[in-house]
């Protein structure tokens, strides 16, 4: 295979390889403008995201596509004041807007709508209202939104005293008392709808916290594996000989140190701008479609195993050599252009062993959101610089570094078994997703076990490849890394067999795709056991068969739905409350917490108990007959798979969409405690689901 070719290859597909939440993109601000003592102007202010708009009071109906929500206000009527008028607006864009496919009338950036009033008060008041408002992108819309406001007005002192006159309070007749009762019971459910509305709030912001864990855990293993690139037998070699670049210049120390800073600067730069690239490339709306299609994830698989028989040496990927020699020779020019070059020719003649690394980094970035390729490229970039910028910094510490030799390789060679090891993880997904059955759990467990099996014998001089040096004696750090090695494999062999393995519940296919389970097969013996001397197995919790049971299952035996109507039918009939696990068969979180904190007796009591059980699939691709197809409120779509229907439903429902996600519903479908996102405190959890308890409980006293 020609090298410059699969070079070549590389450097065309590698920019090419890459529990989000909703944002709110239009924000309202209210100002009163008071020229005179009678009368006074309402300025209520709305400034739009980049790329956002939302739409004129103005608006058609009955577009091919549907239409939008006109932006409306309404004003809490007051005996303080008066409108004058109607809301007015400036000129807005019109134009067509391809979510409807219609002219248009709307505002981007900021608009002041203004609605003037007629002072009527001698003292200060409050004006209160509602504006409701819908506001899209280029490529989707939200759904409407309601924000309230409370204004205060200077009351005018030349305005005319209310008569006072005091009435005897006639006795309320059957009828008035009613009205005063419905009243009464409309503003409790109002209150109840603020709370509901505050509470997925709150649970938007369990999931902005979850999110921005994942983004600093992504960065650490960023910058473990740029400190892992230096010590690779392509980027190791090349500090001595690049730092000696900065080591030319005998005339001015200040000016060599200044060229060093910018060469270490320059080796960020070059890589956050590929990060950059990837975000911009795909960006967050190709999440789902890379996280979750079979294409994508067979193509990082097939990625992986090439970049993994580099690493062991079958083939090294190289760029073509005019590239590197195209840069190397504006190297040569000096100052700081040429520290900038030397960064560049750094960056790419460490190509065949950082190429890998970086490919991995991206790839593993493609299933978040548009910030996960740019801060995984900030945080490998950050370590990788650090050696060379700091030699080139303090070039006397170079007479501290080992020397090269043939650990460098054994370097090279344990990060192509790694290699193997994780792009299995790909091929996971998308046989998950699309239920092929080909890498069940104990599968995908046997490659790993043989995997970390070879690893531990090459560790031991037991097994060879080529460019390996000869090794006369074992070190004590290898004989460590080996014993730890098949530690690992003797962990992972119980797993054959059902065992949970919670310190890899992420990465492995869950338990419940797996063939043979010795723990399912003793709870069913168990389960069929007559109580009293009957016959028989114990009676199901259920109402009726689950819809997809005979793909979709729960993990730990419990017992549940995989449709949200059919779950809340039963909830309905057995007067329970609803516990949704909005979830995906490539949800690495969702794993975890199914193995660590599910698993616990505790948590599994309360859900088999007091719950009616609903995981709902945003990911999964089996298509659904026509008669199931919806069409989205939210970005007017048909969703004809069972993933495209309930991701559909945690957007238009709790405007987030990010997995896991838990939900707590009584029968009517109303929120009976916050949601809850990733977060691995099992006290926290059962605590969530006591309250949700706790909450349904006083809703049927009342």
């Amino acid at each position: 295979m020609n090298k410059n070719l699969i070079g070549l290859l590389a450097l065309v597909l590698l920019p090419l390889i890459s529990f989000s939440q909703i944002l709110d993109p239009v924000k309202w601000t209210f100002k009163v403008e008071q020229t005179s003592p009678g009368e006074a102007t309402l300025l209520l202010i709305a400034k739009a995201d980049k790329n956002w708009h939302l739409y004129s009071q103005d608006v058609p109906q009955g577009g091919p596509n549907g239409a939008p929500i006109p932006t409306t206000f309404s004003f809490t009527a007051s005996k303080n004041f008066e409108l004058i008028g109607k809301v007015k607006e400036p000129k807005a864009i019109e134009e067509n807007d391809p979510n409807f496919d219609m002219i248009l009338k709307f505002f981007a950036d900021k608009v002041v709508f203004k609605q003037k009033i007629k002072i009527l008060s001698q003292k200060d008041f409050v004006v209160k209202g509602v504006v409701n408002f819908m506001c899209c992108d280029d490529k989707q819309c939200l759904p409407p939104n309601d924000v309230e406001f409370n204004l205060t007005v200077r009351g005018n002192p030349t305005a005319d005293a209310p008569v006072a006159v005091v009435k005897e309070p006639p006795t309320p007749t059957a009828t008035q008392q009613d009205s005063t009762k419905n009243a009464a019971v409309a503003t409790a459910k109002a209150d109840s709808a603020v709370k509901k509305s505050e509470q997925v709030k709150l649970g938007q912001t369990d999931a902005d916290k979850a999110a921005g864990e994942s983004l600093l855990w992504f960065f650490f293993i960023s910058f473990l594996a740029g400190l892992l690139a230096i010590v690779t037998p392509c980027v190791f070699p090349m500090i001595p000989m690049t730092v000696t670049f900065f080591m030319h210049d005998t005339t001015s120390k200040r000016k060599a140190k200044m060229e060093a800073i910018v060469y270490g600067l320059s080796i960020i730069v070059i890589y956050m701008l590929l990060g950059v690239l990837v975000a911009v490339t795909l960006g967050a709306n190709f999440n789902n479609f890379i996280s979750t299609h079979w294409i994508p994830n067979v193509f990082f698989f097939i990625i992986f195993m090439v970049f993994a028989a580099s690493f062991l040496g079958m083939f090294e990927i190289t760029l073509p050599s005019w590239i590197v020699n195209k840069a190397d020779k504006q190297a040569d020019r000096g100052g700081y252009a040429g520290a900038f070059f030397m960064a560049f020719t750094l960056v790419l003649v460490s190509f065949s062993c950082t190429g890998p690394i970086v490919g991995a980094l991206l790839v593993k970035s493609a299933g978040g959101d548009i910030l996960m390729p740019i801060i995984g490229m900030l945080g490998f970039s950050l370590a990788f610089a650090l050696p060379f910028g700091l030699f080139a910094f303090f070039p006397s510490w170079l007479s501290g570094l080992p020397k090269s030799g043939g650990w460098l390789n054994s370097v090279k060679v344990v990060l192509g078994f790694l290699e193997l090891a994780l792009g299995l993880k790909f091929l996971s997904i998308a046989d998950q997703t699309y239920h092929w059955h080909i890498l069940d759990r104990e599968v995908y467990l046997a490659f790993w076990i043989v995997i970390f099996f070879l690893m531990g014998l090459y560790l031991l001089g037991k097994l060879k490849f080529n460019h390996d040096s000869d090794q006369p004696f074992i070190s004590v750090p290898r004989i460590t890394l080996a014993i730890i090695v098949f530690a690992f494999v003797v962990y992972m062999i119980p797993g054959m067999w059902g065992a949970p393995l919670k310190a890899l519940s992420g990465y492995l296919p869950p338990a419940t795709y797996q063939d043979f389970d010795i723990n399912a097969i003793v709870k069913t013996e168990v389960a069929s056991i007559p109580a009293g001397g009957g016959t028989g197995q114990s009676p199901s919790s259920l109402c009726d068969k689950p819809k997809y049971e005979d793909f979709l299952k729960l993990p730990h035996g419990l017992q549940g739905y995989f449709d949200f109507n059919q779950a809340l039918a039963c909830a309905k009939r057995q007067n329970k409350p609803i516990f949704i696990d909005f979830t995906g068969h490539g949800c690495v979180n969702c794993r975890e917490m199914e193995a660590n904190v599910w698993s616990d007796p505790k948590v599994l009591k309360r859900l088999r108990e007091n719950f009616i059980v609903t995981a709902l699939y945003v990911d999964d691709k089996t298509e659904l007959p026509e008669n199931e197809w919806i069409t989205s409120k939210y970005d007017k779509k048909v969703k004809k798979t069972i993933g495209k229907i309930f991701a559909d439903l945690q957007i238009t429902r709790f405007n987030v969409n990010s997995q896991p996600y838990y939900v707590m519903l009584d029968t009517a479908g109303n929120l009976l405690t916050t949601p809850r996102a990733y977060n691995l405190d099992i006290d926290a959890f059962v605590n969530f689901l006591d309250i949700a308890s706790e909450n349904f409980k006083k809703q049927q006293q009342k």
